[in-house]
């Protein structure tokens, strides 16, 4: 018989792995995630539109987007395909490219101040203070026609009311920026009729009025003269302006490119043939030029329901209004939750040609059309801002499944939360945003990315400047100073030799550590599984740092090198799955930009660490040539001043250890010599203090001092005593009599004998005093 291997008995699961579930907002709850083919999943992310710069909404839904997917591809191992739109024609582009344009040609046009500018830039006033300033007003407050410059100053009075500017708010959120607006016009127009009076009438002063009146101009040209903007350039110039800057912030923030993009402008015969087939298929209708979706026949159809992401909003008229745009008719509409897959163009704006007339796209078709053709009839995901959810979104998946005919165009809607800003609100429409470019001149892409990874993705985030310099800032002072360190250590290590001594170094220290280090990675899945948990996770992280720190400041022979290097590499790639890091390597750190290979220039690389150890040397050897008293205390301050003033500015600190031996660690030079000169400062500060309590204390004492001036036999005498407060004294000056001639009470006596030993006694030291200055 041949020999047989013995029977292997497959090992048995002691603990469940966790599933990935996400927050599906299609369910309002934490669902599996399943993919329909394989690890391959199809990803829709709806991009921005581009008609100014980005703000800090941009970046908490697009910086949480990228780390979403990060974690998807780089954690997770999904093959995805992301798929993002830029929205380069819509009304907000084609009113602040019209009114850009007509603004700065007007601009162009003005030579001087004039009456007639006065007046122009006047009726704009008055029109912004109708149509804007009057929505927010109660009927009483509302300025009077013909009234309004009469009438202003009351308004500004009932302006210095928070109760009614609050209220104002509430009937037009927009309030307070039209009221801005005109406070501003008005005080430019009153500045303006001043120097036009005395004859100042030239181009800057001119230009100067219209600047300051330029979003109020700005609105008063449209309205007359939209009609004459008919290049359609100015529109795409705006857009690609735009959609530049808006990718430039993205790359800032260490936001990934997306893996495919795509332009509504590239679309547009696919967004006809895509309504063509949405008005044969029953659920669509042509009105004046316009197509319409019909949300009442697709809702009533069976396997259709029109607002799946939210139905409670289907009636709510403001939220459907403002998915419509500002420049959408609403002739020929059946209903009110109808909206346009199709808009007839107007004078003034680009259109296209198609089976109805010139037009173009409506906002919602756009995204449809779009993943469609990239994606085809279903996709794993679709994401976005939480505002957006109605009615974009609701309306995106009705309209493809009234073009597709199916039941589910997408599977999982993940949706960002709002971003607040110390509270409140931030909205581009309202003029409140921090730009990108603003808020990366305070703070790093990495910090703000920290900043949003510390809160649920699905929630609310409230950004302050507590949560930057507090938490934000301990969490990346923790990790730097952990890799510092760990580096440093494995740096000691090597340079110490990897021969054995005769021990393991896996002691019950190192096995706790590496046991809780597995514990930890465990949990580091379970809370990415549970719907992208980042806050849980970092902790996670934090708590692996700290107890890895305890090990390495419990003093002990030998730290087991091997085992911190294996956990410092693997907090490192955790963090760049987060896009934490500026590289992909996996060294120990958040790492480093490629820094190109071979062409590395040794002298320009060692020669100001030479030059440093060099004068080192040089002063070491002049002092023990010179054998002077004071050569040791010499010495060491040389050694300070290479630690302190030499090695910083080379990123080189030097940390003293209680075996003599400096610990060695490669850091920023601007985090050392920010620490260096903060430690200074704090020491100066320290010093200035001292120096200050010290002269404090020596004017409280010449002030006491000087109260011993009057010798005491003097003190119940004129001038230091009202003339006639005592009648007569004894021989050492203490008062017998009142100034009546009456001898003092019993009480009295006692008090000015009293007054008269303390003065004594002072009067003593101040005599000591002088002595001892005069000597």
């Amino acid at each position: 018989m041949s020999v047989q291997q013995p029977t292997w008995s497959p090992p048995t699961r002691s603990t469940q792995e966790p599933v990935l579930k996400v927050y599906n907002s299609l369910t309002r709850s934490k669902t599996e995630f399943t993919p329909r083919n394989g690890r391959h999943v199809k990803w829709y992310n709806c991009g921005p539109t581009v008609y100014d710069a980005s703000h800090m909404g941009h970046a908490r839904n697009y910086v949480t987007q990228d780390v979403l997917r990060r974690i998807m591809t780089d954690y997770f191992g999904y093959d995805i395909h992301f798929v993002m739109n830029i929205t380069d024609i819509d009304d907000k582009i084609i009113e602040r490219a019209r009114q850009n344009h007509l603004l700065e040609k007007f601009r162009s046009e003005v030579q001087s101040l004039s009456q007639s500018l006065i007046d122009t830039v006047h009726d704009a006033w008055t029109l912004h203070l109708r149509s804007k300033v009057n929505k927010g007003l109660l009927a009483g407050d509302k300025l009077v026609e013909g009234q309004e410059e009469s009438g202003w100053s009351r308004l500004t009075e009932l302006a210095e009311d928070k109760q009614w500017k609050q209220e104002s708010l509430k009937r037009d959120e927009k309030f307070e920026m039209y009221f801005s607006s005109a406070t501003r016009t008005l005080s430019a127009l009153s500045k303006a009729r001043s120097e036009f009076a005395t004859g100042k009438t030239d181009t800057t002063s001119a230009q100067q009025l219209v600047d300051a009146a330029g979003d109020i101009l700005a609105n008063s040209l449209d309205a007359k003269y939209k009609a004459t903007v008919t290049d359609p350039a100015i529109s795409r110039n705006l857009a690609a302006y735009w959609e530049e800057q808006f990718f430039n912030d993205m790359r800032r923030l260490r936001v990934r490119d997306p893996d495919t993009l795509t332009r509504v402008t590239e679309y547009v015969p696919e967004i006809v043939a895509f309504v063509e087939r949405i008005v044969s298929n029953g659920y669509a209708y042509e009105a004046e030029g316009s197509v319409y979706f019909d949300t009442h026949a697709f809702d009533s159809a069976d396997g259709h329901d029109y607002a799946k992401l939210e139905p409670w909003s289907k009636g709510n008229r403001e939220l459907l209004e403002g998915g419509e745009g500002s420049l959408s008719s609403k002739a020929g509409r059946r209903s009110a939750s109808d909206f346009a897959l199709w808009k007839a163009s107007k004078p003034g704006e680009p259109s296209w040609p198609s089976p109805w007339g010139a037009g173009r796209p409506g906002w919602h078709i756009e995204c449809s059309v779009m993943a469609s053709a990239i994606l085809g009839d279903n996709m794993d995901i679709h994401s976005g801002g939480i505002d957006l959810a109605f009615p974009h979104h609701d309306n995106e998946i009705a309209q493809s499944e009234a073009y597709h005919n199916c039941g589910a165009w997408v599977n999982y809607f993940l949706h960002t939360g709002h971003l607040h800003i110390e509270g409140l609100k931030m909205s581009k429409s309202l003029k409140n945003f921090i730009t990108i470019d603003q808020i990366l001149e305070k703070y790093t892409a990495r910090q703000l990315r920290l900043a949003f990874l510390t809160q649920l993705w699905t929630s609310k985030v409230d950004f302050s400047e507590s949560l930057m310099t507090g938490e934000v800032r301990n969490i990346e002072t923790t990790f730097n100073n952990f890799f510092i360190n760990a580096k440093a250590l494995l740096n000691q290590d090597r340079d110490n030799g990897t021969n054995s001594d005769g021990y393991h170094h896996y002691e019950v220290p190192e096995q706790e550590l590496a046991k809780s280090f597995h514990e930890s990675q465990s949990a580091f899945r379970a809370a990415l599984c549970d719907s992208f948990n980042t806050p849980d996770a970092i902790n996670i992280l934090r708590d692996v740092v700290s107890r890895t720190n305890v090990y390495i400041n419990t003093p002990r022979q030998r730290l087991n090198g091997q085992l911190i290097e294996r956990i410092a590499r693997w907090v490192g790639q955790m963090l760049r799955v987060f896009g934490l890091g500026e590289g992909e390597s996996p060294e120990i750190g958040w790492g480093q930009e490629s820094q190109g290979d071979g062409n590395v220039n040794r002298e320009e690389v060692l020669m100001p660490y030479l030059r440093s150890l060099s004068a080192f040397r040089d002063g070491v050897r002049r002092l023990a040539m010179q054998k002077g008293d004071t050569a040791l205390k010499d010495i060491l301050s040389l050694c300070d001043k290479l630690r302190d003033d030499d090695l910083v500015p080379l990123g080189v600190a030097l940390d003293d250890q209680e075996d003599g031996k400096a610990l060695i660690k490669l850091v920023p030079p601007a985090e050392l010599i920010k620490a260096r000169d903060e430690k200074r400062a704090l020491l100066e500060a320290k010093a200035a203090k001292k120096a200050m309590q010290v002269e404090a204390e020596r004017q409280k004492r010449i002030q006491k001092l000087e109260k011993g001036r009057v010798a005491p036999q003097d003190l119940f005498k004129p001038p230091n005593v009202p003339e006639g407060t005592y009648g007569s004294w004894d021989e050492a000056g203490v008062p017998l009599t009142d100034s009546e001639g009456k001898e003092l009470t019993k009480n009295q006596g006692k008090k000015v004998q009293k007054d008269w030993a303390a003065q004594k006694k002072l009067h003593e030291e101040f005599l000591a005093w002088q002595k001892e200055q005069s000597a």
